[in-house]
């Protein structure tokens, strides 16, 4: 559907090429939108990575391109939106102590007394 309205709009713009001219045409703008559908595919996959996976993939990206060309903030924020809904549990993880002594489970926190966490600034 996408390739017949960017033929239909190569056709109404440029009536005056020949028909060679405008199928080459054609094809030029279909290869140009299925490499930018697939590199958005690439960076959104990448997106779904570790940090560490990602951060190696961002790496190799040329400068701001990536934030010009595609809508960076829109993709990411679907990417890593996560699983959680409103009501449900926590999932389980282990922290260090801020002495150091030890690790502390949010299982073992939430056994005896409900938890509040709290993620942010005090000030």
């Amino acid at each position: 559907m996408a390739a017949m309205a960017a033929r239909n709009a190569i056709l109404s713009v440029m009536p005056s090429l020949s028909r060679s001219q405008r199928r080459w045409l054609f094809i030029l703008v279909a290869i140009v939108v299925i490499g930018y559908a697939s590199f958005a595919g690439y960076i959104w996959h990448a997106m779904k990575q570790p940090p560490e996976v990602f951060g190696r993939v961002m790496s190799h990206m040329p400068g701001p391109v990536v934030f010009l060309l595609f809508p960076f903030e829109t993709l990411w924020t679907h990417a890593r939106a996560g699983y959680l809904r409103i009501g449900d549990p926590a999932p389980d993880f282990t922290l260090m102590k801020q002495d150091k002594s030890g690790t502390v489970e949010l299982a073992a926190l939430t056994a005896h007394q409900p938890v509040v966490l709290v993620f942010g600034s005090y000030t």
